[in-house]
């Protein structure tokens, strides 16, 4: 199986947004290698834009463009991108409603060696909270390039995170992305397992775990996490009785208050969350600090076996 950082599925994304629409243009706060922006400024050097490290500035330049009628792709680390210039977003993006698109790399426990300090384990909370932002995780660097597209056809701000790591592509270059709504990649009876990002890699990885133990997954690629589709969480409540959900974040403030939030109000089933334990992470190899953090396949297979009994 192949396998790419979803960071290089956005500056592919850009390039192709390059190509088609003479309105978009990328801004980098000084980390275009990392973030993979540096391939749309190769390409069209005269709608680059180097802020160097200033990610306020950069978001609020993103809103002029914006203004001016441009599609601006705003890029920089998770931590960064939103952690930093929350309030630019706040005020000069999300509250005007404005057609500025944030691409955060480096997100989640994944970054490895770079620490705590660069990985962003909150980003989906900051984002998720405010009106009028859309939220989108990709699974894979197909997903990515092909989220990074559609997102310059969505009205208003989009938030969009994706990392370092490469991961197994699980989708196709065909595979259809469809905004604000979730890709059931396998059928389940017993349990459902929602997970984004890289997680989702894994989930798929439990699912096959639990099959060998006689236990039925349905497995789905929540990629869009803002707006969420709540009718496939409710009918997978409601066809496998319990959920599990699985992230690279906080269980604070993600994915899993996001679907506990739809299931507490909607179809009330046993419910656990495979996440960060209100912790921030270390520095060491991404596989390594995934398996010291449990965000690994059998910590999934594991919280699906418990909420399974909790019936």
């Amino acid at each position: 199986m192949e396998k790419k950082a979803t960071r290089d599925g956005y500056g592919e994304g850009l390039v192709e947004l390059g190509e088609r629409n003479p309105d978009v243009v990328v801004l980098c706060a000084d980390l275009a290698g990392s973030t993979k922006a540096s391939m749309f400024a190769k390409k069209f050097p005269e709608r680059y834009f180097s802020m160097g490290v200033a990610e306020s500035d950069m978001i609020s330049t993103a809103a002029g463009f914006a203004l001016a009628g441009k599609i601006p792709f705003a890029s920089s680390f998770s931590v960064f991108a939103i952690g930093r210039t929350w309030d630019q977003i706040r005020v000069n993006a999300s509250y005007s409603n404005l057609n500025v698109k944030i691409g955060g790399s480096h997100s989640g426990i994944s970054v490895g060696p770079d620490g705590p300090t660069h990985q962003a384990l909150e980003d989906i909370a900051l984002a998720r909270v405010l009106p009028n932002m859309k939220v989108i995780i990709p699974c894979d660097a197909n997903q990515t390039r092909k989220a990074t597209i559609a997102s310059a056809r969505i009205p208003g701000p989009v938030y969009m995170r994706f990392g370092r790591a490469a991961v197994p592509s699980i989708t196709g270059k065909d595979t259809p992305f469809n905004f604000g709504k979730a890709e059931f990649l396998s059928e389940g009876s017993d349990v459902t397992i929602i997970a984004c990002g890289l997680m989702v890699y894994e989930s798929l990885m439990a699912g096959k775990m639990l099959e060998k133990k006689g236990i039925s997954a349905r497995i789905i690629n929540m990629h869009t996490l803002k707006p969420l589709d709540e009718d496939a969480i409710v009918n997978a409540a409601k066809n496998t009785g319990a959920v599990v959900t699985a992230e690279e974040h906080q269980v604070f403030g993600g994915l899993g208050s996001a679907v506990s939030e739809v299931i507490v109000k909607k179809y009330p089933v046993p419910m656990e969350m495979v996440g960060m334990e209100d912790c921030y992470g270390g520095s060491g190899g991404a596989e390594e600090l995934l398996e010291k953090y449990k965000l690994k396949d059998k910590d999934i297979a594991e919280a699906a076996e418990k909420a399974i009994k909790r019936k």
